[in-house]
């Protein structure tokens, strides 16, 4: 049993991650209907912003936090207001297309500034153990789960008690009523979009010191998160949170007792997770299924 729990909480301290990105896919989801596929590499590119203080300029982990979250929210609002907003009276196709562009561009970025040497990042949280009713729990994983957590707490503290975070919620529901109410709906897209990159960058500041650091750090962690987004349900931010820590736990035990799956199939098993949510309740746990008049 102490084997167990440590792989449940180790599972939650990874789904509390994918939690965190599919998180960022939601809100970007709900606002303009299409799934950000640039959204891992704006992760990375913000973890390289936090290695480079960190490293280069010996900066503590905490003040590079707070300042990389700063500069990926204010990124975040940039890229909707100068890429994403030109293109937005197109076709859903044309802005999945300008992500994926927007993907390459940043990968790119990333290995031209930083090269495509594989880099270690500091951890914030010690990474000796303690234990817990006969149970070893590592420090890293607590921090780490209760780091996301808290982020969560403020994020649903500012969509239900302020009026920005109300305006946010309109112009993402209904930005035609929105407008008539004085609603400055773009802006309140563009800072959905900021609040998103800072959700990814928290998932690449958190899984870098475990994962190492490369151009492509966010590649298998956006499609965990897209699974665990498809699981709890697309257009629901709760979802996100529960479907990510359900697929963390989930996968970590069939990694630890089903032999066949391992480390090595946790990725194809994440896929399998898409394809049967979508077969059998394709809203997802929380997501509600679309009525439509013909």
């Amino acid at each position: 049993m102490a084997d167990f729990w440590q792989q449940v909480v180790a599972g939650l301290a990874s789904g509390s991650i994918y939690a965190s990105l599919a998180l960022a896919l939601v809100l970007i989801h709900r606002a303009t209907g299409v799934i950000n596929f640039a959204q891992g590499e704006m992760a990375t590119f913000s973890t390289y912003i936090a290695w480079a203080l960190t490293t280069n300029h010996g900066w503590s982990y905490w003040p590079a936090f707070a300042v990389t979250l700063l500069a990926s929210f204010a990124g975040g609002v940039a890229i909707h207001q100068g890429i994403i907003r030109p293109n937005e009276k197109g076709s859903v196709l044309r802005v999945v297309i300008v992500t994926i562009g927007l993907l390459l561009a940043l990968n790119g970025l990333v290995t031209w500034i930083w090269s495509g040497e594989v880099r270690a990042m500091q951890s914030p949280f010690p990474t000796r153990t303690m234990d817990i009713a006969g149970v070893a729990i590592s420090i890293q994983d607590i921090g780490t789960i209760g780091v996301v957590l808290a982020t969560v707490a403020v994020l649903w503290a500012l969509f239900q008690y302020t009026k920005v975070g109300l305006a946010m919620r309109a112009a993402a529901v209904n930005p035609a009523e929105a407008r008539l109410v004085g609603v400055r709906v773009t802006w309140m897209l563009s800072l959905g979009w900021g609040l998103a990159a800072v959700l990814g960058a928290i998932s690449g500041m958190l899984a870098a010191p475990s994962l190492f650091l490369d151009p492509n750090l966010m590649a298998a962690l956006l499609i965990y998160a897209f699974a665990a987004a498809v699981l709890g349900g697309i257009d629901s931010p709760i979802g996100a949170v529960v479907g990510g820590l359900t697929l963390g736990v989930g996968l970590n035990l069939i990694g630890a007792y089903v032999d066949f799956v391992g480390a090595d199939l946790r990725l194809p098993a994440a896929l399998a997770v898409i394809l049967v949510v979508l077969l059998v309740k394709p809203s997802g746990i929380f997501g509600k299924s679309e009525v439509r008049r013909v």
